[in-house]
C-alpha cells in the first residue's frame, strides 16, 4: 500500500496545517506518520492520517490543549463528545470568570475604587505544615497544585497522619504566563510526621489575615488574580503592611462544588497598624 501514502507537504495541503504544526503533532505522539525513512527522515501518512489532523485541526480550532485532544481522538464510542463536552464546561465557567475579573480591571484602570465590603480579617493559629514548593507559571499552575496535593496527601497516609486543616498554596512571587513564582503548596497537620525527598516539613507561624471568598464560579485564574489585587488594595488603603506571602485556600469541596458553592479563600497576612 506504499502508492497511498503522502508525503508531509501533501498532507499540509490537504489539511491547510503548515508543515510546523504537522512536525510538532508528530513529535508530541499526536500524529505519527505512517512511515518515516529511515535514511531521509521523510515522512509519509496515510489516509487514517488525513481524517486525525483534521480533526486535530478542529478541536485546536476551539483552544483545546495538545494532551487533552490526544485523550480525545484515543478515546473509544461515545467518549470523545463526553470529553469534548465536559472541556466547553470548563471553558465557559473560566469565561464567566474572566468577565468578572475585567470588570474589577475596569474600576481600577479608570479611578474608581471597586467595592470592598466581602473582605474580612481573621486570625490564624500556627501549624505545623508538610509542603512542596516549585516555580511555575500559569499554563503550569493547575497541574502542580494537583499533583502536590496528591502527592503530600499520600505521605501523610504513609505515615499514618492526617489533616489538621485545609489544604493551601503560599505564592512567593507573582504567577503568570510570565512570571514563574515560586508557589509552595502545604498541607497542615499536628502529627509526627517527617519529610521525605522533596516533601518539607516547617512550622507556619500565627498571624492575622486579610481574606476574600470565592465560589467555584470565581476560582479561575482571572478572578483569582483579581482577587489578590483587590485584597492587596484593601490593606494598602487602611494602612496595613504584609507580614507573609499571599496565599490561597483550597477547601475539600473544590472538585465537586456547584458554581455557587465556596471553595477557597484569597489570604494575605498582614501586620495591623
Amino acid at each position: 500500500m506504499q502508492e497511498d501514502l503522502i508525503t508531509i507537504g501533501e498532507l499540509a495541503a490537504a489539511t491547510r496545517l503548515s508543515l510546523k504544526a504537522l512536525r510538532l503533532y508528530g513529535d508530541r505522539g499526536l500524529l505519527p506518520p505512517a512511515r518515516t525513512d529511515p535514511r531521509t527522515g521523510i515522512r509519509r501518512y496515510g489516509p487514517a492520517q488525513v481524517e486525525r489532523a483534521r480533526r486535530i485541526a478542529l478541536l485546536r480550532a476551539i483552544g483545546m490543549p495538545l494532551a487533552l485532544i490526544a485523550t480525545v481522538l484515543d478515546s473509544p464510542g461515545a467518549e470523545p463528545a463526553a470529553l469534548l463536552a465536559a472541556y466547553w464546561r470548563e471553558q465557559e465557567s473560566a469565561h464567566t470568570a474572566r468577565r468578572d475579573a475585567v470588570g474589577y480591571a475596569r474600576e481600577v484602570l479608570t479611578g474608581r475604587s471597586p467595592s470592598m465590603d466581602e473582605i474580612a480579617e481573621r486570625e490564624v493559629a500556627e501549624q505545623k505544615v508538610l509542603f512542596t514548593r516549585r516555580h511555575v507559571t500559569a499554563a503550569n499552575l493547575p497541574d502542580f497544585l494537583a499533583s502536590s496535593t496528591e502527592l503530600l496527601l499520600a505521605h501523610l497516609r504513609e505515615t499514618g497522619a492526617c489533616l489538621s486543616g485545609p489544604i493551601f498554596a503560599v505564592f512567593d512571587g507573582l504567577v503568570s504566563e510570565d512570571s514563574d513564582g515560586p508557589v509552595e503548596v502545604c498541607a497542615p497537620t499536628h502529627d509526627a510526621v517527617g519529610p521525605a525527598g522533596q516533601i518539607g516539613v516547617r512550622i507556619e507561624p500565627a498571624h492575622r489575615e486579610a481574606y476574600l471568598t470565592r465560589t467555584k464560579s470565581q476560582a479561575g485564574f482571572a478572578a483569582m488574580a483579581a482577587a489578590h489585587d483587590a485584597v492587596g488594595t484593601w490593606l494598602t488603603l487602611r494602612g496595613y503592611a504584609r507580614s507573609a506571602s499571599n496565599r490561597e485556600v483550597y477547601y475539600p469541596n473544590w472538585a465537586t462544588a456547584g458554581p455557587d458553592e465556596h471553595v477557597a479563600d484569597i489570604a494575605v497576612p498582614f501586620h495591623p497598624a
